[in-house]
């Protein structure tokens, strides 16, 4: 066995332990954590199916090659070049886009969808040699002042998702599917949930010299503001072409805001530790059954003002 395949195997067995202690700090056993990331999957899938059949492959070749992406961030492979040489890094980055493919080929295949298969397994290969390191020495402007940093920061490293799912839009209308239209404004705020996945430093919060529910209600607002500011032209669009179904997109909308509110809540109710498996799920169950932010939201609502009692004064 040489040297190169003995650090690919390293690094691999590496990546999977520190999985699974993440997992168990968690308080989770990690064959049932991934037993329920693969409940999940699949359950998203077949709704995605339900809901538009003919775009959910395309769907699917789009959110995988935005996870893809995502491994060719630069601090990623900026570590990769240091401990490994050119040859043994590209080899590292296919095979990990290539795990990354392998749930949603099964996926496609079980749809008997074996061309947009062949196609996404071209193009996770192509994506291993992707560097998405910038050379640009320029910021890039956002519509959001730099007090919600949250949303200035993301804005700035997901850009270029915006004008791909106001398409989408374009394309919905064109082709009179409502669903599909529906899936890209559920895509918006999906990404813009994501900027409050991670903690931010302990110091972001303490200098705030407000009561913890002040903290979390301006949050919030600052949040719902903001992803309406960037969700108002597809609404729009929507209930120009789709006004008879007005009741269905306002709903939705709503949806995706409780959605995000139910994010951020959860992210507090564990600071300044990352948000748990446990949290992670009920936020998922709140999108895909909303009637259960009913108990979710008021629940994280409260464990984030004893979290941050610790840094804001009461």
């Amino acid at each position: 066995m040489t040297a190169s395949t003995n650090g690919i195997k390293y690094y691999f067995s590496l990546l999977f332990k520190m999985t699974n202690r993440r997992i168990k700090d968690f308080g989770i056993n990690p064959v049932v954590g991934y037993i329920l990331l693969l409940a999940i999957f699949v359950l998203l899938s077949e709704l995605l199916f339900y809901k538009s059949e003919f775009w959910a492959p395309y769907i699917i070749v789009f959110v995988c090659a935005i996870m893809q992406l995502e491994l060719s961030r630069s601090d990623r492979l900026d570590f990769l070049h240091i401990v490994f040489n050119n040859k043994t890094k590209r080899k590292i980055r296919i095979v990990e886009n290539l795990l990354v493919y392998i749930p949603f080929a099964i996926i496609l295949a079980v749809k008997l969808q074996f061309v947009v298969l062949s196609a996404l397994l071209a193009i996770s290969i192509i994506l291993a040699f992707v560097s998405l390191k910038s050379r640009m020495n320029f910021t890039i402007p956002t519509p959001f002042s730099k007090r919600p940093f949250e949303f200035a920061v993301g804005f700035r490293k997901t850009f270029w998702i915006f004008p791909l799912l106001y398409a989408l839009v374009v394309i919905a209308i064109c082709v009179s599917n409502l669903n599909l239209g529906l899936i890209s404004m559920v895509l918006l705020f999906a990404f813009m949930s994501s900027y409050y996945i991670k903690p931010e430093n302990e110091y972001y919060v303490w200098i705030f010299a407000e009561t913890p529910k002040t903290f979390i209600r301006r949050k919030v607002f600052n949040a719902v503001k903001n992803a309406t500011c960037m969700t108002l032209p597809v609404i729009i669009l929507m209930l120009a072409f789709f006004y008879a179904d007005f009741l269905l997109i306002l709903l939705s909308f709503l949806v995706g805001i409780t959605f995000l509110t139910t994010v951020i809540l959860a992210k507090y109710s564990t600071y300044p530790d990352e948000i748990g498996i446990p949290e992670g799920i009920a936020t998922v169950l709140v999108l895909l059954f909303p009637p259960i932010a009913l108990g979710v939201v008021p629940f994280f609502y409260f464990r984030s003002i004893d979290s941050l009692k610790r840094f804001l004064n009461d």
